[in-house]
């Protein structure tokens, strides 16, 4: 019988902590970041909206976030082996919604980020710009209107997130993120540095980091408190499964930190970088979710070099989808691998074409399934991504975090923050937040996304 360590061995570990951290980074930041942090942004008001975000990263996001990796490194295992192995019986349900909410946000996420490939070979190809800007944001309408184009897309991006997890965990997950994380961050920091410069840059940094407290309504600070929590991954079993891959010298409230910061300057970054944009050609911080998809590709068909800025930023926005894409796939299939003992290709392979498929009637929302309605009216895709945002999402980081500041004991928590001669003076601090704060502004935001308050 091979022992406890060596099947650990087997499953595989991160190769170093940079690896680590620039994984988990790498989950982290996505879509929400560069695509939905700038408009809500834009529709709250700047910032006020953005210093309380920041304190709900804090207070909020990193306590959890803590909380995953501590769950997952001292049990080795994925979300429903983590909580059958630390209680059991109704907790047990906590990790099976982690696994369902992985493979569902990743069916839809697939088609949206697909959107992000075309509009990177459209960007290769210079269609921008071979345009007249008041026309393209038809292209976005032609998108959504193509059942083919989306099928297409959506399975270039799905293979590519499959390739990457077929690697395996340091050969794979953490050598694509080794990659693109640092190019990601190169890009945001050369189109914020632009941005600073342009016309437009001193009126973008006074809408960001100039707050005005009286667009801070309670609307507000719940969008901020959503935003804080999702944008991290968190309540999906993404931080818990990249947790147990951790070797035990890692320090993991320096992790946590940390990709909790570089989540957030990424954030901030698109922000700098597409509001002096915006402020520049005079179009509306309040631009709403077509901000990306209509609004920048008609400015890039007016600003100098524009062919460049678009390729550039659309290749942000598809290494930020593929680094999330790979961490939710990687949920479902650890799973499979742990639990049911199927080799990783089996898994890979299997789960990821049972995920293209479940988001086939998203890729067909806006064209063959039009006009057939589901939840509240909505199409398949706004239905299912409601589903996932409204309800898997903050349930399960409410219980995640009930879990760990109330039934793991203190001296599992403690000792397994501590390894490795780590010796984290804000411990009390942490268990303060995770047992009352964390729980209770986590119900408050699920409690509004369903309408009970």
């Amino acid at each position: 019988m091979p022992s406890s360590e060596q099947n650990k061995q087997k499953r595989g570990l991160w190769s170093s902590r940079f690896g680590f951290v620039m994984a988990s980074a790498g989950s982290a930041v996505g879509l929400g970041n560069i695509w939905k942090f700038p408009y809500i942004t834009g529709m709250h008001g700047g910032g006020a909206f953005v210093l309380f975000y920041i304190c709900c990263i804090l207070i909020v996001g990193i306590p959890i976030m803590l909380g995953e990796m501590v769950l997952g490194r001292h049990t080795r295992k994925n979300p429903v082996g983590a909580f059958k192995s630390l209680k059991g019986g109704p907790w047990t349900v906590v990790g099976w919604l982690g696994v369902i909410t992985g493979f569902v946000i990743l069916s839809y996420y697939c088609v949206v980020a697909g959107w992000a490939v075309d509009y990177l070979w459209l960007a290769l190809r210079g269609t921008f710009t071979s345009q007249h800007a008041a026309t393209v944001p038809e292209l976005f309408t032609e998108l959504l209107l193509s059942d083919l184009s989306q099928l297409f897309w959506q399975a270039v991006f799905m293979a590519a997130v499959i390739g990457i997890v077929l690697g395996g965990v340091s050969k794979g997950l953490e050598r694509a993120n080794k990659v693109m994380m640092p190019i990601l961050f190169l890009i945001l920091v050369f189109l914020a540095g632009y941005g600073v410069f342009s016309p437009g840059g001193p009126a973008a940094l006074r809408f960001l980091f100039s707050p005005d407290w009286s667009k801070l309504d309670p609307l507000s600070m719940l969008e901020a408190l959503g935003q804080a929590l999702f944008s991290l991954s968190l309540g999906m079993g993404a931080m818990l499964t990249y947790g147990s891959y951790a070797d035990e010298k890692t320090n993991l409230p320096t992790a946590a930190f940390t990709v909790s910061l570089m989540d957030s300057c990424v954030a901030l970054l698109a922000g700098i970088a597409i509001f002096p944009i915006v402020f520049t050609y005079g179009m509306q911080p309040a631009g709403g979710p077509g901000l990306v998809f209509k609004t920048l590709p008609m400015v890039f068909s007016q600003m100098p070099a524009g062919s460049l800025f678009a390729a550039l930023f659309f290749l942000l926005l598809v290494f930020a989808a593929l680094t999330s894409g790979i961490s939710l796939l990687e949920v479902v299939v650890s799973y499979y691998c742990d639990e049911q003992k199927w080799s990783r290709p089996k898994a890979t392979l299997l789960i990821g074409l049972l995920i293209f498929l479940l988001g086939v009637p998203s890729a067909l929302s806006n064209g063959l399934l039009k006009d057939i309605s589901f939840i509240g009216n909505r199409n398949f895709l706004d239905s299912i991504d409601f589903l996932a945002s409204n309800y898997l999402l903050p349930l399960g980081g409410l219980l995640i975090a009930v879990f760990t500041g109330w039934v793991l004991t203190t001296r599992v928590a403690r000792s397994e923050i501590e390894k490795g001669a780590v010796r984290f003076h804000f411990y009390p601090v942490w268990h303060f937040l995770i047992k009352y704060i964390a729980p209770v502004l986590v119900a408050i935001v699920f409690l509004h996304l369903i309408g009970l308050f």
